[in-house]
């Protein structure tokens, strides 16, 4: 699944770097973000125990040491409140996932001094929080989560604009 993730991001990375305007227009979040996950998978094809926490923890520990730029960082502790959720599990059903999904918010939100909504923090609180209802409701299983949690992200993606002057005024 991560590797598909950094797959679409490696096609996409040039269009993120185009869209990058806050905190400041470098053009160049997109590359970050895949330096930072190329890393994290790196890691994670190193570990030979391939169950969850042994890959949750490969993975954060890969992106601490590979983030480049905010977003980097950013995703590192996203990955870090992951495999903190994860830990002691060697697999995991919907739920867990939802909850390591809103650990790994909380993890992100709280590692920056001044977190900004309309950013990919709000993203990640958006689709946890819609992983966590898809898990209260009824199906649990891990499919049903990852599309709530995917639709959602989507949907904050889209929203980002409403959120954030500086993405409004340049029409990204």
């Amino acid at each position: 699944m991560f590797a598909a993730a950094t797959s679409w991001l490696e096609k996409s990375a040039a269009d993120i770097d185009a869209l990058n305007v806050f905190p400041v227009p470098d053009g160049d979040t997109g590359t970050n973000m895949l330096l930072t996950m190329r890393s994290s998978l790196e890691e994670a094809e190193r570990v030979p125990d391939r169950n969850a926490v042994a890959v949750a923890e490969a993975m954060a520990k890969g992106a601490l040491m590979g983030a480049r730029g905010n977003s980097g960082v950013i995703l590192s502790q996203i990955w870090r409140g992951l495999a903190t959720a994860l830990a002691g599990k060697e697999t995991f059903d919907g739920s867990d996932l939802a909850g390591a999904l809103i650990l790994a918010s909380d993890r992100a939100y709280s590692g920056l001094s001044n977190p900004v909504e309309g950013t990919i923090l709000t993203v990640i609180k958006e689709a946890a929080a819609a992983a966590q209802t898809q898990a209260d409701g009824d199906s649990n299983d891990v499919i049903s989560i990852m599309e709530a949690a995917v639709n959602a992200a989507s949907e904050a993606v889209a929203n980002t604009p409403n959120l954030l002057k500086v993405l409004r005024d340049a029409g990204v």
